[in-house]
Parts: C-alpha cells; structure tokens; sequence
C-alpha cells in the first residue's frame, strides 16, 4: 500500500510540474504579446471612435483660427513632429491622442526602444497628433494636450514634454487635460520648458487648428483607432508578433543596409 501511495504522489508532483512549467510558458507569451494585442484589440473599439468623431460634425473645441504649425514640424502640410536623424533609414510614424489610454500602453513598452534607436541615429520618429477621445467621449483634453505638444516643439521640448504627457495620463473619462493650467504645471518636470512664451501659447492656443488639421488628416488617411504605428509605411500595430525586440532588430538590419 505504501509503494501504491508513493507511486500516486510522485505522479501528481510530476502532473503539478508540467502544469507549472504549462503555465510559466503561457505566461511568458502572454507578456511578449500584451503590448501587441492590447494595441491591435483596441482598434475594434476606435473603428466606432472613428466613426463617431467623423460623424460628429465639428467637434466641441474645435478652432476656426489660423493654421500654426509648430517650429520645425515636416511633412505634408507640416503636420509631423520629427524626432530623430533625417538620414535614419528607418522612419516609424505614430498617430497618437494623449488621452489614449492604449497609446499609453504602446509608450510605456516601446519608448525606451525608439529613444534608443533614435539616440543612434538609426530611427527617425515622426508624430502626428490626433483627438479621437475629444469627438467619442467629449471635452477638448486631447486637442488642448495636443496645443500643449506643439508649444513644447516650438521650444525644442517635444521628445520629453509628449514622455510627461502619457506618463501623467489621466482616466481617458477624466478630461482634466482640458484645463491648461495642469499642462502648464506639468511643463515643470521639464527642463527648461516652464516659460512666459510656452504659458502664452498653451492659454491662447496658438496651435488649435493645426492639431484640428492632423486629426482630419488621420481621418483622410482612413486609419480607425490609436495608436496607428507605421514602420517605413508599414503598420505594425496589426501585427500580433510585434514586440520592442523585434523591432530593433528590423531597425537595425535596415541601418545595416
């Protein structure tokens, strides 16, 4: 009986063993993936966003003055904040909405990554500034952190000041990027940036209508949810198997030619 009972209790250490070894497996896939799926699940939901936003007519907020494109911004209609080498052989472009709580998740995973590869000049990052949370939820805290960005680029300050933005990211129902006075509170974490002519253009807003032009750009370019990520044209965020690592690596096999 003795022999019977420690032949069932070897049997069901061993059945725990692969269990556990069974699960450390699925939980290792599962945070390889999480940034990817949580990217590519989230785009089912801004498929209505979209929807609604162009739908909505004009959005609550939206600026009827004067396109200013910030200082240094490229591309088509000057719509892109370039982070970066021009000569990088690699360009990622990056649609994003600061109320977005799925570009959070995208910045929080991948950021180190692209600071990386841009720091080595062998990225070139260019963002464009969307308000899908503003026309789906209501408020202006997209288009107001938006203005806010774009000051901060006027002032050589985009890279860290778009950092402080998603790492102080409010609830995407809290609209509290509405108020200008927290944008402009948060500027302090940034070196440099808290000056009489970056409080000036975030209260007049100086760059309202040229954030209200990118979104109608993203619209035009059919893209349905954020964050829309391309690498070289290609959009990554539908790609289930793509992680910070695989990513460097096409970076950096493309930078050796």
């Amino acid at each position: 009986m003795s022999n019977k009972n420690d032949e069932g209790r070897r049997t069901a250490r061993q059945r725990l063993a692969v269990e556990r070894e069974k699960q450390k497996a699925s939980e290792r896939r599962r945070r390889t993936l999480i940034v990817a799926v949580s990217v590519v699940c989230v785009l089912g939901l801004a498929t209505v966003i979209g929807v609604l936003a162009a739908n909505s007519g004009k959005k609550k907020g939206a600026s009827t003055g004067p396109v200013v494109a910030p200082s240094g911004a490229q591309g088509k209609d000057a719509l892109a904040i370039p982070v970066g080498k021009d000569g990088a052989r690699s360009t990622l472009t990056v649609w994003e909405d600061f109320r977005c709580p799925a570009c959070q998740a995208f910045e929080a995973a991948y950021r180190p990554t692209i600071h990386q590869l841009t720091d080595a000049g062998k990225l070139r990052a260019e963002y464009h500034i969307v308000r899908l949370i503003d026309g789906n939820l209501g408020g202006t805290g997209s288009l107001r952190a938006g203005n806010a960005a774009a000051c901060a680029q006027d002032a050589g300050k985009f890279r860290d000041y778009h950092d402080v933005l998603f790492e102080n990211q409010p609830k995407e129902t809290d609209d509290a990027y509405a108020n200008n006075d927290k944008l402009i509170a948060l500027s302090g974490k940034v070196s440099g940036l808290d000056t009489p002519a970056f409080t000036q253009c975030v209260k007049k807003g100086t760059h309202d209508s040229w954030v209200d032009k990118s979104h109608k750009a993203f619209q035009a370019r059919g893209f349905s949810g954020t964050p829309t990520v391309l690498l070289n044209g290609k959009n990554i965020a539908q790609d289930r198997t793509m992680t910070p690592a695989k990513l460097k690596q096409m970076v950096e096999s493309a930078a050796k030619g």
